[in-house]
């Protein structure tokens, strides 16, 4: 959904419409423009780079067993460590969701044979917010350790979301403004005002990566880098030049 945004003069006045009506009503008749006024309508990303600071990954523990009720207690003994040893590496409860619990049986498929339940598999899986990124590895091995053979991640992301968009907003703006004057400059004219500003979307693409799940501790650690992240704002805008 698009935000609307109106500025007239030094003022912003954000518009907040039912959908029935923004759908009636197009933001660039929302300000008239004086006759015969000289318009200029431009379209601008602004950007800003943060590091992520939030790695968040899924971690379980898969078990078999020839019994259903041998496979969950088995799967509930091992899971139990792997929480005691969250629990142990300071991740708080509020950090820790259980995403998956499954028992399945398996099966074993012969020709022109009903299929026969040779034994049964349970999975326990969690999620995982670590905000100590560097420390996260070696947490994934601790875990690797205490019984978890099922890892998939790390999604990272920037907690303070918002403040970086902000940023983005701003550069985005200050981008057409600067461009705007260049336009205005080389057609003999100045720019006068906004008359309005329509935010067309963001984006802070994740960078998904993937951690090796390690049976036994090796020598090296896991290690995970955040690198870097962008976070994008588009904006189209209009001018009154004068």
């Amino acid at each position: 959904m698009r935000k609307h945004i109106i500025l007239t003069g030094a003022a912003m006045l954000a518009a907040s419409l039912p959908a029935a009506a923004a759908q009636a009503q197009d933001i660039t008749t929302a300000v008239p423009v004086p006759p015969g006024a000289t318009v200029l309508d431009l379209t601008a990303e602004g950007s800003v780079t943060r590091t992520p600071d939030i790695a968040t990954i899924r971690a379980g523990v898969v078990t078999e067993a020839d019994q259903a009720a041998a496979a969950l207690s088995a799967n509930s003994t091992r899971m139990n460590a792997v929480l005691a040893a969250l629990k142990k590496a300071g991740i708080a409860d509020r950090d820790i969701q259980t995403s998956t619990i499954a028992l399945n049986p398996k099966y074993q498929y012969g020709e022109n044979q009903p299929p026969k339940i040779t034994g049964y598999q349970a999975t326990n899986t969690v999620t995982i917010r670590f905000r100590d990124v560097k420390r996260s590895g070696a947490i994934l091995d601790a875990l690797v350790r205490e019984g978890a053979n099922q890892i998939d991640g790390p999604n990272l992301s920037v907690e303070d979301l918002e403040s970086a968009q902000d940023a983005a907003r701003s550069d985005a703006v200050a981008k057409a403004r600067s461009r705007a004057a260049l336009y205005a400059k080389a057609a003999g004219l100045s720019v006068d005002r906004i008359l309005w500003i329509r935010e067309n979307g963001m984006s802070s693409p994740p960078r998904p990566m993937m951690v090796s799940m390690r049976a036994e501790a090796a020598k090296d650690s896991t290690q995970i880098s955040p690198g870097e992240q962008d976070v994008n704002v588009n904006v189209e805008v209009r001018f009154l030049l004068k």
